[in-house]
């Protein structure tokens, strides 16, 4: 729920403006409300796990989520609806970090917990797909409100189901929630996420954006100032020294760079290039998320083969491939011929799975929560960068041609493509070096134990 509504009212805005009389500018904050709040408060979310309880949190989460997009859907006016949507931004705070750290305390086993957190990665991996299909089919059909209130049923089963089936956690090992780092990382985060979000539209250079640079830089040393004074610390700083964790957060961030980034250019060519509707354009990612989400739920299989470095060192490089091959189709291309280095795409991007098994299972007791903030932010920062580099990298070049605006924008495209296609092999060798050692052998040899824990409970 939390990924799908980052896109799922996309294809829906021309709808929503015209009912709601919303300026582009409404309508932009309709979708950058949630992605502020979102990104602003994830690693506070992972803190309050840590703090409160996993369990406890993600029912609160949840609750907050499905009430939040009740009122979306049953908004009125624009100002309702962005303020319903910033505070579904908060619900998802909550609940993304401390979801995937639940992960970690239901399935203590590794292999377990390699093939669950795989699980997880593929519903991400789906979601990006099935928004834009599923915002089409509700605008066309439905009421634009049905892309909010189909969460509340959702969302209330899925409270039933972890309520009952969720065993709480006894044990609290953080007493303190370290309100400095709280703030001034909320504070960072919230800066950064809005100059990446309005830099391209009010200019990267206007004074509002380089206010928001400045508080960003400013709130980043005030967070870690408090963090090297706190005596519970809500990020400690000495994880980003293991090799792991530091370099894994990186790769991590490289592989958001380029999925956000071709997810969104990709959907423009396939409607400014072949015509296709948004609800199509949509639709043309599915292949790619089933294949990802396919081999998500495998990877772990795959690394205990290859070890994990190499696996994610082979995602990385058959992503990176797959863009550059992207970009060799032409103006009289089709879908069929880029589909295959989609699929290839998706391939290798679920080969990226044991990558975030490696880095969350070497996390310290009680610092699940606030590592799987950190490493859901690192995602999300990463890809508005993808978005906002490579679209400045299309924009420069699309203005300094002299082609036809459509053949100029697929030559800017295809430029675009090459760029990030090198960022992503950049990664392959950080890769290699910064997961080296990690042990897949382990998830192996526990694969057949895990297997007969299963039959027996059958």
């Amino acid at each position: 729920m939390t990924y799908l509504d980052n896109n799922v009212g996309n294809v829906a805005l021309p709808t929503i403006q015209r009912d709601l009389g919303l300026t582009i500018s409404g309508l932009e904050w309709v979708v950058s409300s949630y992605i502020l709040v979102f990104a602003g408060l994830m690693l506070v979310g992972g803190r309050l796990a840590d703090v409160f309880g996993a369990r406890r949190t993600f029912l609160g989460g949840l609750a907050v989520f499905t009430l939040a997009s009740l009122a979306a859907g049953l908004a009125e006016s624009g100002g309702a609806l962005v303020a319903a949507r910033a505070v579904q931004g908060v619900g998802a705070a909550l609940l993304t970090p401390t979801a995937l750290a639940l992960i970690g305390q239901i399935f203590p086993d590794p292999a377990e917990r390699g093939r669950a957190i795989g699980i997880w990665s593929a519903s991400g991996a789906l979601s990006m797909a099935l928004g834009p299909i599923t915002g089409g089919f509700i605008s066309e059909h439905l009421h634009w409100g049905w892309i909010y209130l189909i969460n509340v049923p959702i969302g209330v089963a899925t409270f039933a189901l972890a309520f009952r089936t969720v065993r709480p956690a006894f044990q609290r090992v953080l007493r303190s929630l370290d309100l400095p780092g709280l703030a001034a990382s909320a504070l960072a985060l919230f800066a950064l996420t809005y100059a990446l979000i309005e830099g391209e539209s009010a200019g990267w250079t206007s004074p509002a954006i380089l206010a928001a640079f400045g508080v960003f830089a400013a709130a980043a040393v005030a967070f870690v100032l408090a963090e090297w004074r706190a005596g519970e610390p809500m990020a400690d700083l000495s994880l980003f020294r293991q090799r792991v964790f530091g370099g894994g957060l990186l790769t991590s961030g490289i592989w958001s760079f380029g999925v956000f980034g071709i997810y969104f250019f990709s959907a423009m060519w396939l409607q400014n290039v072949l015509g296709f509707s948004p609800t199509e354009a949509g639709a043309a990612f599915v292949p790619m998320a089933l294949v990802m989400g396919v081999t998500a739920v495998v990877s772990q299989r795959v690394s205990a083969r290859l070890g994990v470095a190499r696996t994610v060192a082979l995602g990385t490089a058959l992503m990176g491939v797959a863009i550059f091959l992207m970009s060799r189709v032409g103006a009289d291309g089709s879908y069929a011929d880029v589909a295959p280095w989609f699929i290839l795409y998706g391939l290798g991007g679920g080969l990226m799975v044991p990558l975030t098994a490696a880095v969350l299972g070497g996390m310290p007791e009680g610092r699940a929560g606030v590592a799987s903030g950190m490493f859901n932010v690192s995602r999300e920062v990463f890809g508005l960068l993808g978005i906002t580099l490579l679209g400045a990298f299309l924009t420069s070049a699309q203005s300094a041609s002299d082609l036809p605006p459509l053949l100029a924008f697929l030559d800017a495209y295809r430029f675009t493509l090459v760029v990030a296609a090198a960022v992503l092999l950049a990664g392959i060798p950080l890769a290699l070096y910064t997961l080296r050692h990690v042990p897949a052998r382990r998830q192996e040899e526990d694969e057949p134990q895990a297997a007969a824990t299963v039959g027996s409970s059958n």
